[in-house]
């Protein structure tokens, strides 16, 4: 009954209630847009394409792109390419005085940001819009078909892809200006969740006919997934709470301070950001070789398409631990803080104010981010490990890897977001006790 008391409450708030309608109706265009196929290509030549990602690494960038990718649809390209863009935008930032600039000057140099980002994505798709194309032409001739693309199907029908990723793109941040927030990681988390139905059902059927173990084996499974579903979110959740005291400030017959308050420095302050720029990196061999368009590829190429082998999960594991620490180093800023607390009279108790303060939240970070970076790497690699022990590919990236933290992230933040308009309104929460986390702590 509380369920239904909940979903009635969300009902009754007007903003709430049209923000979730406009999410839906943007998600079911998103959704229909995945099974619109590019103009002059076949159902066999669809059939070829699936076959082709239906294992390796573009199993996984078919799962980026909500299945788009495997049907050759006008969103095949997804959003990957607007992210990469942004990993790129980011990285400048931190080497480029003049980015630097434009981060420092508020919302009209967020905004410059946002349009470059925007130019960058439009060049990636250029270059791989043809890649998808090429390797497209490839799978289906190589399945009996006869696909040829001149220069200029090449050329519309890369304008095409290129056009339904800037729409994807268009979608995301309408979500986040006029739906429940978040736009591109609730567009990634859609086309996650469209899989995991099919994934479920056919690694049920797989262990009752073919498979060891039987249902057993499935129960033992599930109950291993909601293990690592609650390590995800204790990795997403966990903070180590920092004690400032706040000295006593008397201005006119008001008193200010004399209070002891808590800074909450996260386990895993980069959240999921250096697995998506690890993935993003570990896209580029496949993309180089043309999306797969090398049916026999060199050792380097072969080694890095395969995410259960032991050197790209190697890789992949050093690249995710070493952006950790680099995506933390950005977004939490020690100097900052402890210049925040020395401006408003703050202080840790037994540490002085000023560098030296910022010296021990430097410290802080540093021992609390090596065990969440290992965890996050762990739980990166897991679908590789859930694939050894025989569990069906397409359910097994569901184990871990950047599937299953964006699908805890989103979904905290989403329902943090519901619970927090809940709580405006008057209403009661999503939970009896406590209060919802999301990647950002508490609302």
């Amino acid at each position: 009954m509380r369920f239904v008391d909940t979903v009635k409450n969300i009902w009754k708030i007007d903003d709430l209630r049209k923000r979730i309608t406009i999410t839906v109706l943007f998600v079911l265009v998103y959704r229909i847009g995945c099974y619109v196929v590019l103009p002059g290509i076949s159902p066999s030549e669809i059939d070829a394409l699936r076959n082709f990602t239906s294992t390796g690494l573009m199993q996984l960038l078919d799962m980026f792109s909500g299945g788009a990718f495997s049907q050759a649809s006008i969103f095949a390209l997804g959003i990957m390419p607007y992210i990469t863009a942004s990993i790129v935008i980011q990285l400048l930032g931190m080497v480029l005085p003049s980015f630097q600039k434009m981060q420092r000057e508020g919302e009209s140099g967020r905004m410059k940001l946002n349009q470059y980002t925007r130019y960058l994505t439009v060049l990636i798709l250029l270059i791989q819009g043809p890649a998808y194309l090429v390797n497209l032409q490839v799978q289906v001739n190589a399945a009996g078909g006869a696909a040829h693309f001149g220069f200029w199907t090449m050329l519309y029908l890369t304008i095409i892809l290129a056009a339904g990723s800037m729409f994807i793109m268009w979608l995301g941040e309408k979500i986040t200006d006029k739906g429940i927030g978040n736009g591109i990681s609730f567009i990634i988390l859609v086309g996650i969740i469209a899989r995991f139905p099919g994934a479920l059902v056919q690694e049920f059927t797989s262990r009752l006919t073919t498979a060891q173990g039987g249902l057993v084996m499935f129960l033992v499974e599930i109950v291993i997934l909601f293990a690592v579903i609650a390590g995800a979110i204790l990795l997403v959740q966990g903070t180590r709470r920092v004690p400032v005291q706040y000295a006593k400030r008397i201005v006119g017959n008001k008193q200010y301070g004399g209070v002891r308050q808590y800074i909450p420095l996260k386990v895993n302050a980069a959240g999921v950001m250096p697995i998506i720029f690890a993935q993003a990196i570990m896209f580029i061999p496949i993309t180089l070789m043309g999306f797969g368009a090398n049916q026999n590829p060199s050792g380097f190429f072969r080694a890095f398409s395969d995410i259960h082998g032991f050197w790209y999960n190697l890789v992949y594991f050093i690249m995710i631990v070493a952006f950790t620490y680099f995506y933390t180093a950005i977004t939490v800023r020690p100097t900052q803080m402890a210049e925040d607390m020395k401006r408003n009279n703050g202080f840790i108790p037994g540490i002085k104010p000023g560098k030296k303060t910022a010296e021990y939240l430097d410290s802080i970070m540093s021992r609390i981010t090596f065990p969440g970076s290992l965890f996050l790497g762990c739980v990166a690699i897991m679908p590789a490990f859930a694939n050894v022990c025989g569990i069906n590919q397409n359910f097994a990236q569901f184990f871990g890897g950047t599937s299953l933290l964006i699908l805890v992230g989103v979904v905290l933040d989403t329902l943090q977001q519901v619970e927090s308009h809940l709580k405006m309104h008057h209403y009661d929460g999503l939970m009896k006790s406590g209060k919802i986390k999301g990647r950002s702590g508490a609302y």
